[in-house]
């Protein structure tokens, strides 16, 4: 995400280091490459030149006190910037006084806006709330079925109706919500490959109908500026209250994230991040400022470990790093976490520094796969105790889980040596980074 940015950025705020003060010409320079940079990412040509000016305007009005180089401080005016241009705080959710909240959902067809109508209901249900999805994307085929289909994963109930139209549907859906206390409704109306007068009116019906609280429109990052011109479009007729960008672990160049905001003056208030049912975050713009200049982003990273800990879990898993006992089993345990926690190239990318040290390194999910493969094959004594892996036990683990016996050695040596590292760590502050247990990362995670 935002890599080759955040790249572009580094080798533009290059020409900083070194210099002793900041002077027009050098500051020049260097944002001449950062505007480049914008635009090269699929900034909005304005944007970018906004964004530019403001920038150069604080940093020569700013003196270079004697311990700040010039540097570190354009990379703090440029993080400032850009979570102005993002929206500075995260925008929350609209939640009626009265029940039902409404929710109407609109975007174009491929956008994924039916799958983000499943993850949003999902999110609010983890929260306490009693969402109904309604399916009002009549003309997509299977898209009533894709609907059901992603409710029935997340045990939640979709409203349709054969042989209706779009308007009759919603306003039904009200009704039905109400009398069986669905407290959220979330309204997927239909997308179009183009927008196209008919669709627009429908929308427009639909909205002076349900009168939701929020309207959000749903675009692929990965499209630039046409995500954003399309965005523009809608919000000209429905008034939107805020931007959904979906696709956001692809890769995206970054335009729609850094140009939404400006151009429409609408938040972006969740991003999707992969194709999973919580595989959805709310948008924080410092947090994303950060990645983006390559700061990492731990406070979303702890609070994805914690949203999947238990604490008597992380408890029982404290205490045996301070008796040294961890074992391969708690290691299977710790891995599983990982994967819930999602893709392991975006959770290192929230670490500070670690995207610039794994530059050029692939990172292998189904690593995860042939580690998780070698411990399965373990027996339980093996796995709660390591030392009894003699060569024969090492051989019939390597059979069994299609490995190398070099593959064994090298799981048992790495394990080993993460248990005396483990063990130091308890010692510490790091040990309770995670409220308790902090998930560790399997052996063969390159390629």
């Amino acid at each position: 995400m935002f890599e080759n940015l955040s790249d572009k950025l580094e080798s533009a705020l290059k020409r900083l280091k070194g210099q002793n003060k900041i002077s027009e010409e050098n500051v020049s320079e260097a944002l001449e490459e950062v505007r480049q940079a914008l635009l090269d990412a699929d900034v909005n040509l304005n944007v970018a030149k906004q964004f530019v000016e403001s920038v150069r305007e604080k940093s020569l009005g700013i003196e270079v006190k004697a311990n700040v180089l010039p540097g570190q401080l354009m990379i703090k005016l440029i993080h400032d910037e850009l979570v102005l241009l993002m929206g500075s705080k995260k925008a929350d959710l609209i939640i009626a006084p009265q029940a039902p909240t409404v929710i109407m959902v609109a975007g174009l067809q491929g956008s994924g806006k039916t799958t983000f109508c499943a993850k949003l209901a999902y999110m609010l249900k983890k929260k306490g709330k009693q969402p109904l999805l309604v399916a009002c994307d009549i003309y997509r085929p299977a898209a009533i079925d894709q609907l059901r289909t992603l409710a029935e994963s997340i045990s939640l109930p979709v409203f349709s109706k054969a042989d209706a139209k779009p308007l009759e549907i919603a306003t039904e859906a009200l009704v039905y919500a109400r009398k069986f206390g669905r407290d959220i409704v979330i309204v997927d109306t239909a997308g179009r490959l183009t927008i196209d007068e008919e669709m627009m009116k429908e929308v427009a019906d639909i909205k002076a109908a349900i009168k939701p609280n929020e309207i959000l429109f749903v675009c692929d990052a990965m499209t630039g500026q046409d995500a954003v011109n399309t965005a523009q479009a809608f919000n000209d007729l429905l008034e939107l209250t805020g931007v959904v960008l979906t696709k956001l672990d692809g890769d995206t160049r970054g335009g729609a994230a850094l140009s939404i905001k400006h151009v429409t003056g609408k938040p972006i208030k969740f991003v999707g991040t992969g194709e999973k049912m919580d595989a959805l975050e709310p948008f924080y713009p410092e947090r994303i400022a950060s990645r983006i200049l390559g700061m990492g982003d731990i406070v979303t990273l702890v609070e994805k470990a914690q949203s999947q800990i238990d604490e008597k879990e992380a408890a029982r898993l404290e205490e045996k790093l301070k008796k040294n006992q961890f074992t391969f089993a708690d290691f299977l345990d710790q891995m599983k976490l990982i994967k819930k926690m999602g893709s392991l190239r975006d959770l290192l990318g929230m670490i500070p520094g670690m995207d610039k040290a794994l530059k050029g390194v692939q990172i292998d999910d189904k690593a995860f796969s042939k580690v998780e493969a070698m411990v399965l094959s373990m027996t339980l004594e093996e796995r709660n105790s390591p030392k009894l892996l003699n060569g024969s036990r090492r051989k019939r683990i390597a059979a069994g889980s299609g490995s190398s016996i070099q593959d064994v050695n090298r799981l048992i040596k790495q394990f080993e040596d993460m248990q005396k590292m483990m063990k130091n760590m308890s010692k510490g502050k790091m040990a309770n980074m995670f409220g308790g247990g902090m998930p560790q990362l399997p052996t063969g995670f390159r390629n």
